[in-house]
């Protein structure tokens, strides 16, 4: 794996699946596989392990892909780079955006339907959970520009489908999306749109960025060719008026009715509990393009990659604000127990008395900077953030709870966390670092730093380790007698 990041990278989707399959990260199902309950249930079974390749489909003729990236290991496969590296290409592409350039053709017009198609037989999409409705495309990525600014935007929203050529497509409030069909309703007008299903790395992490670091004013088919180094093919669509990405395994095209609803929903989302029900605008698709031999891309809805997807994007926006705010800010993690989106760890390193109270500034800088935080854990920078071991051991050892937590009420964090308000939900400060001038008594042992001869372990050891299982007890230990003197068998 490069540790040295190169000035553009390949982030096409097939070529990210190529260095998945070259680093082992991708296994295979055999035999035909459903798409009612069987697929997602085998997605969740390996949920944050390896992707997991459905070569055969009941009723379809597409292959599945799903845990695609769904854990640390497959994230970096896929780049070619550890997670550092992939955390330097979105900083990359939020403070250098490149315009995108626009191709003749891309690969998912190779195959296009216009009219008389079914999107539930041509699409492999599935049914989750017990408790939902039906069939749903859930890795879509949604392109759009906005009516009024004429700014790109792309972002996930689940589409449920409703008929042969329609879906519901869920938006929540504050999403770009929904302000620009708002906008688009305002007019008179719907709102076109393109839905990408398994699309260029670039978009996939350009699209899961939220808060500060992405506001209305990105435009993020710029950004995604920020991320590469280079400017991201994109092609006109074939029923709308959209550029989109050229690398797409498959593209519904079609519009927002600003004037028809439908029932959508429940869904198992990403916080682990079915998400309310409720009307959304319908999608008509207008056409469908695919390449040839096309991968369908499904994400489970309660599954690591879910969160995934934005761990690397969250921590590059975060590290972003801290560091330009507080610079003694090392590193942070946002942690797996929290769904990579409500807590986070952070490793700051003071140097002199000054920087005192500042890892509490930091802490209220992350509040302000991802809305969606609501625990944050300040710890020095001797803590491993990446070790929940060993943050827990800075709480158990740095943090005094009537002096070291600071709630601040009333808040605004995620709608869907029920033990909120409708959003609103207090949150927590944890401060585990120690004061300057104690760092010395809070210096943990040191051990001198052996190399190890790994050659020394072997044969030989084991032999040892087989004898000493092989030892009874201590020769010489005298033998238990009975009472008239004779030694009873053992």
């Amino acid at each position: 794996m490069s540790t040295e990041l190169p000035a553009v990278i390949d982030t096409r989707f097939r070529t990210a699946l190529r260095r998945l399959a070259a680093a082992g990260r991708i296994e295979s199902y055999a035999g035909a596989a459903d798409v009612e309950y069987e697929i997602a249930g085998v997605l969740k079974k390996r949920d944050g392990g390896k992707a997991i390749l459905f070569p055969e489909v009941k009723g379809h003729d597409m292959p599945v892909i799903g845990n695609f990236l769904a854990s640390q290991a497959n994230c970096e496969a896929a780049f070619g780079v550890d997670f550092r590296g992939i955390r330097q290409f979105v900083a990359r592409a939020m403070g250098n955006p490149i315009d995108p350039v626009v191709m003749p053709t891309a690969p998912w017009q190779e195959n296009v339907y216009t009219r008389d198609f079914d999107i539930g037989k041509l699409l492999p999409a599935l049914r989750h959970a017990e408790n939902d409705p039906g069939r749903f495309v859930t890795a879509g990525v949604v392109i759009v520009r906005d009516p009024e600014t004429g700014i790109y935007n792309a972002s996930y929203h689940r589409l449920q489908l409703v008929g042969p050529n329609q879906t519901a497509l869920k938006m929540d409030y504050g999403r770009h999306l929904r302000l620009a069909f708002e906008r688009a309703c305002a007019r008179g007008e719907d709102l076109p749109i393109a839905v990408c299903i398994g699309t260029d790395l670039s978009v996939l992490y350009t699209a899961a960025t939220m808060g500060s670091q992405m506001p209305e004013t990105a435009d993020e088919m710029k950004v995604a060719g920020g991320l590469i180094g280079a400017p991201l093919p994109v092609c006109k669509g074939i029923t709308q008026d959209l550029l989109i990405p050229a690398e797409t395994e498959i593209v519904l095209e079609g519009i927002l009715r600003r004037d028809q609803n439908v029932h959508e929903g429940p869904f198992g989302e990403f916080i682990g509990y079915m998400s309310a029900d409720g009307p959304a605008p319908i999608f008509d698709i207008t056409s469908i393009g695919h390449r040839n031999d096309p991968i369908y891309y499904a994400i489970n809805g309660f599954g690591r990659e879910t969160v995934m997807l934005r761990k690397y994007v969250l921590e590059a926006s975060l590290l972003k604000v801290l560091q330009a705010a507080t610079p003694f800010v090392n590193d942070v993690e946002i942690t797996a127990g929290g769904l990579h989106r409500f807590h986070a760890v952070l490793s700051v390193h003071k140097t002199s008395p000054q920087h005192d109270g500042l890892q509490r500034n930091a802490i209220l800088a992350s509040f302000g900077a991802l809305k969606d935080l609501d625990m944050i854990i300040a710890v020095d920078s001797d803590i491993n953030i990446h070790d929940p071991v060993d943050v827990e051991y800075a709480l158990a050892t740095r943090m005094e709870a009537s002096q070291d937590l600071f709630v601040i009420p009333g808040a605004r964090g995620h709608e869907y966390v029920r033990k909120g308000r409708d959003g609103i939900r207090a949150k927590l400060g944890i401060d585990a670092t120690v004061p300057f001038e104690q760092k010395e008594r809070f210096t943990r042992v040191k051990f001198k730093d052996i190399k190890v001869d790994e050659t020394r372990f072997g044969s030989k050891a084991d032999e040892h380790v087989k004898w000493l299982g092989e030892q009874g007890k201590p020769q010489g230990a005298p033998k238990p007698q009975s009472e008239d003197g004779r030694v009873p068998a053992l």
